[in-house]
């Protein structure tokens, strides 16, 4: 006798679309808390320009909301032509690939934006551990934890070989010892210290503790076995 699925338990989609709408609430909400320095740039944002827009932090959020439509949308476009295929959890891979993309790159973006001595003042460094938190203050602190929070997220969903905390740890330290290296060489009038390289890992691992609900941890099924091997009749 089948028994249907227990009522209390929400189906999938009930469980998206609540995820979603608390998604675009947040989003909303930061909007509106920042919303007036983010309009300073808006008139040279709108009119395409690269100084007063790109090249400044307020420039790049509001650019970074903007473009907020086009990743769904991109992830919508992605999901429906892996779904047409026939893939498996394509609406998982979409987002979590668009996640990645959108959630971190306008991040490392202002991380390598030129101080007015680039080119000029020699790389400096930074190498005492925990030297430079005191200076950060709690904005350089919460920005240095967000340049990899979308990788830390989504990295695990996407790839079942990163859903382990010491590998986001490992990944995150090696993206941000990447940045400040570059920092360094590209000679941005920027300070490259190891404390950014902990918190921005650390801003991945939370990321990535805050998505364990969704990793997928099932182990691939070997080619030509559909699963285990039936028991002998007696």
């Amino acid at each position: 006798m089948n028994h249907s699925a227990s009522p209390s338990a929400p189906p999938r989609r009930t469980r998206r679309i609540v995820l979603a709408g608390l998604a675009i609430l947040g989003l909303a909400s930061v909007a509106f808390a920042v919303r007036r320095p983010l309009m300073m740039s808006a008139p040279r944002c709108m009119a395409g320009r690269w100084h007063g827009c790109f090249d400044t932090f307020n420039g790049v959020l509001l650019m970074m909301l903007v473009a907020l439509p086009l990743a769904a949308l991109v992830a919508w476009a992605l999901a429906r032509r892996r779904r047409a295929a026939g893939v498996t959890s394509a609406w998982r891979m979409s987002l979590a690939e668009v996640g990645m993309v959108y959630g971190t790159v306008p991040f490392v973006w202002m991380t390598m934006m030129p101080g007015p001595g680039a080119g000029i003042v020699p790389g400096r460094v930074s190498l005492i551990p925990l030297g430079d938190l005191v200076t950060m203050g709690p904005v350089g602190i919460g920005g240095n934890l967000l340049i990899f929070a979308a990788l830390g997220f989504f990295a695990p969903i996407r790839f079942a070989a990163l859903a382990s905390v010491p590998r986001i740890l490992a990944l995150g330290a090696g993206c941000s010892a990447l940045v400040e290296t570059a920092q360094y060489v590209l000679r941005l009038d920027r300070v490259s210290s190891v404390d950014d390289v902990l918190v921005n890992a650390a801003g991945a691992v939370l990321a990535t503790l805050a998505s364990r609900h969704w990793w997928r941890m099932t182990e691939e099924v070997p080619s030509g076995q559909s699963g285990p091997a039936p028991a002998p009749a007696d």
